[in-house]
């Protein structure tokens, strides 16, 4: 039985690809254990702009703090940008990760701005990483900001970074665009080789006692699932793009659906973090036996099978559903005026 897939160009043994799973893809071991069990790649935790450049404007403060007393004394210190913070740390990580094991390994940037983009980006490639994940986490908050100048921002930072590298380039989308599609169809003809179904932004939380907004870090449901889902479906064979599906992929049937939907990988982060990397092993032997029950002999002769493109019903992903879907629902238990 053949889980063989392409993604970006990138020939994996499975569609199983773990995710940005930080605590887990943090260490180089686990890595290597996740390809052991049976991953086809590996996306590795995001490198965060902001990160780096509160560490390196640490950095500089503890050099120069009270130079300024003594003029000489600054011709001591070499510039701060020499410094690596955090960047190096990530860039040895590629270099380990890439050492250990024979599947792709897939960086990950998250950042804010153009410049910054580029110029990580440069540095992951020449690292050895075999394509980069741009984790666009952006939330416009600014009121004069219009929907065009958001979307263009995505447009500016992709295309920057594919004419900084030579490396495929997924981005990893929001679903909160006015119109998904015509975004798609944008970031395609902006050079995007992969499109990453979706982003979970982070959500703050309110302390009730000690009246503060905190972090509130919630690991996916299986309900997560539908919404890339149905947009993968949607955008399947209307754009020539990899597309990636990520949130609430916990079992195979969750697998299976993407890939027919019209995926060409499916992402891992939470049910790893509960279960364990060992159960990518489960995950998979229950593919091949549902593979094999119903004759399916590849992961191409599934995919983009129940996508709308092929589906004999094309309003199924679409409004018209609504109202069917509406009315198809049967309460547990239904209260009758006597």
């Amino acid at each position: 039985m053949d889980l063989t897939t392409t993604y970006m160009g990138l020939t994996l043994r499975s569609p199983l690809v773990p995710s940005a799973a930080a605590p887990l893809t943090e260490n180089v071991a686990n890595v290597k254990r996740m390809e052991d069990a049976g991953a086809g790649a590996i996306v590795l935790h995001s490198l965060f702009e902001e990160q780096i450049r509160q560490e390196r404007y640490e950095l500089h403060h503890h050099l120069t703090y009270g130079t300024e007393s003594f003029a000489e004394a600054l011709t001591y210190f070499p510039e701060p940008e020499i410094f690596h913070v955090g960047v190096e740390e990530y860039l040895n990580h590629i270099r380990m990760a890439k050492q250990m094991v024979d599947i792709p390994i897939i960086a990950s940037l998250n950042g804010s701005t153009v410049g910054g983009w580029i110029d990580y980006a440069q540095q992951i490639e020449q690292a050895g990483a075999d394509a980069l994940e741009l984790n666009i986490y952006y939330v416009p908050t600014d009121m004069s900001m219009t929907g065009y100048e958001v979307e263009q921002n995505y447009i500016d930072i992709l295309r920057a970074v594919k004419t900084a590298v030579k490396i495929p380039v997924a981005v990893k989308l929001s679903p909160f665009f006015s119109n998904m599609a015509n975004m798609a169809k944008r970031l395609t003809e902006a050079g995007a080789n992969g499109l990453v179904l979706f982003n979970r932004f982070y959500q703050p939380d309110i302390n009730l006692e000690m009246l503060e907004v905190e972090p509130n870090v919630l690991l996916s449901t299986p309900q997560a699932m539908r919404l890339p889902m149905r947009w993968i479906a949607i955008l399947y064979g209307r754009i020539n793009v990899s597309l990636a599906a990520t949130s609430g992929i916990h079992k195979a049937p969750d697998v299976l659906k993407m890939l027919m939907a019209g995926a060409s990988v499916t992402m891992l982060c939470s049910v790893l973090l509960r279960h364990g990397i060992e159960h990518m092993r489960v995950i998979e032997q229950e593919m091949r036996e549902w593979m094999e029950k119903h004759e399916y002999e590849s992961v191409k002769q599934m995919q983009g099978s129940m996508s709308q493109q092929n589906c004999p019903d094309k309003s199924a992903f679409e409004r018209v559903q609504y109202m069917r879907a509406i009315q198809s629902y049967k309460p547990e238990s239904v209260m009758v005026n006597g």
